[in-house]
């Protein structure tokens, strides 16, 4: 497959004269619980020739998207957005960079973004997005508990990733699995997480269930518990000058 990717990659260079810097997946194949029929979210970096910066225009254009044969699903960005909304902890950029599965990247640009992520990491803003990923999935559950088994996951990854976020207050890690910590999620509902998984990694993405009434007692327990914690989490802030830096040395490579 990454031979697929980077070969789509270096097409969409040409087509749109620029540079990918990186590429990783993202979503369900890099949380570990991908179905079957899957797409493959690929979500890449890319800069522009250095004349394209220096127009006293606005450029229109700074994201790349394209659906290609064989269920690739392919979004970049350029590098400036892209650094804008680092500085800011976009959590979605924050995964890319984290991702366990990576197509491509140019080693010294991937390094200094990761060393970059934990001083302008918010845990505040993360557990909000976390508990409303959690809160949207939930929200497509019937009232008698039915609920497609691919949102349920949804909601337990975004309310496990807002429990670590409270407990270490850093960036939570990409894999699902590991999010499973005995600090927060008891022996028993560990139990049934893991079996609801591997039922998960064998389901189609529409196959449903109803939800066992004890992991939705974990999942109500764990987001007030989030809830009340979140204002009393400290931000780390980054010096923009760093990641001026970091744009200067690669739009004039």
């Amino acid at each position: 497959m990454r031979d697929k990717v980077i070969l789509a990659l270096r097409q969409l260079e040409v087509e749109h004269q620029c540079r990918f810097l990186f590429a990783a997946e993202a979503g369900s194949r890099a949380w570990g619980f991908a179905s079957p029929d899957s797409d493959y979210d690929i979500r890449a970096i890319y800069v522009k020739p250095l004349d394209w910066y220096l127009s006293i225009n606005e450029q229109p254009q700074d994201t790349i998207a394209a659906m290609l044969p064989g269920e690739m699903d392919i979004s970049a960005w350029e590098l400036r957005k892209t650094l804008r909304l680092f500085q800011g902890c976009n959590l979605a950029l924050n995964e890319w960079l984290t991702s366990p599965i990576l197509y491509f990247a140019e080693p010294e640009f991937h390094e200094a973004m990761r060393s970059f992520l934990p001083q302008c990491f918010n845990p505040i803003k993360a557990v909000h997005h976390y508990l409303a990923m959690t809160q949207k999935s939930l929200d497509t559950m019937a009232a008698d508990g039915a609920i497609s088994i691919k949102k349920l996951f949804y909601a337990l990854r975004g309310v496990l990733a807002a429990a670590w976020c409270c407990h270490c207050q850093t960036m939570p890690p990409v894999e699902f699995t590991k999010l499973l910590r005995p600090e927060w999620v008891p022996s028993d509902i560990d139990g049934v997480i893991r079996k609801l998984l591997a039922q998960k990694q064998q389901a189609r993405e529409g196959e449903g269930l109803v939800m066992p009434a004890e992991l939705r007692a974990f999942l109500d327990e764990t987001r007030t518990a989030c809830q009340a914690q979140a204002p009393s989490l400290a931000p780390k802030h980054l010096r923009s000058d760093k990641l001026d830096g970091l744009f200067l040395e690669w739009v004039k490579k």
